[in-house]
């Protein structure tokens, strides 16, 4: 039964992981308007985001699911739900500002939150579960990435508007 459970809680960390996942997915278009902004000579090839998020939304998925399984008490259980749930959301709201309303400069202000996010992550889980905190580490380090690609692209191609 143990281990049913612990399978169960599992598939829904991994559920919820690919649900953020695919809804930032289908909000970004590698359309006309993406294709033609100037980016910088160091920007990663288009397929290498695929991989990168696929790893860093597995590893969120790991760390949200050790940390729920270590939770004492029904406190720290809404703690990381929160803090996952609060992501989850940022991470969505910086991809539909950048692909579908076209504005990387408001998706730059977004991404100050979106970065702190992370870091709230691995603070609050600090205490609960270190594996849980270090399994969201590339994910800081990928969202920093990705702060100075964003703000790259916009001294390439600003002001938006």
């Amino acid at each position: 039964m143990i281990i049913s459970n612990r399978l169960f809680g599992l598939t829904i960390a991994l559920g919820c992981s690919l649900l953020v996942a695919s809804v930032g997915a289908s909000l970004t278009e590698i359309g006309p308007w993406y294709l033609a902004l100037k980016q910088p000579s160091w920007k990663p090839p288009d397929f290498a985001f695929g991989i990168i998020w696929s790893v860093i939304f597995t590893l969120c998925a790991f760390s949200g699911w050790r940390a729920w399984l270590v939770s004492k008490t029904s406190a720290h259980k809404f703690r990381v739900a929160f803090l996952f749930a609060l992501n989850g959301l940022l991470n969505i709201f910086w991809s539909w500002l950048y692909f579908n309303q076209h504005r990387p400069d408001l998706a730059m202000t977004e991404l100050y939150f979106l970065w702190a996010s992370v870091l709230l992550l691995i603070i609050g889980l600090w205490r609960m579960s270190r594996i849980s905190s270090a399994l969201l580490v590339p994910y800081l380090v990928w969202v920093t990435t990705a702060g100075f690609l964003n703000a790259a692209t916009i001294e390439l191609n600003g002001p938006f508007a």
